[in-house]
């Protein structure tokens, strides 16, 4: 399970910058396309987290959508599913975003 991983990453991260002291939040954002389960984060964060100065922290997760440029018909689109197709039925897309996981913003105490 990768998610485990990117959790240690991401609380590693964390108290690496700004110590171990008490966390009130911390917000994700985690792309649509990114190939990482949301849940699993959340899931893994209690475990991460625990004995840190993260242990209390709320997690709130932003999930935005992926969009695409279609290289045959020229549509940007709004782009969800991992099956990655344009309406006109090509698969030759560039990736324009939804594909990223950043630390947003951590609130302290």
């Amino acid at each position: 399970m990768h998610e485990l991983a990117i959790t240690e990453s991401v609380v590693d991260a964390i108290v690496e910058k700004v110590g171990d002291g008490p966390i009130a939040a911390v917000r994700l954002e985690i792309g649509k396309l990114s190939g990482v389960v949301v849940d699993s984060i959340r899931f893994c964060f209690e475990i991460v987290a625990n004995g840190t100065g993260l242990q209390d922290a709320r997690l709130d997760i932003d999930e935005p959508s992926g969009r695409a440029y279609c290289r045959d018909c020229g549509d940007e689109f709004v782009l969800d599913d991992p099956i990655m197709l344009c309406a006109c039925g090509s698969a030759d897309l560039d990736i324009l975003s939804g594909q990223q996981l950043r630390i947003i913003s951590v609130e302290v105490h």
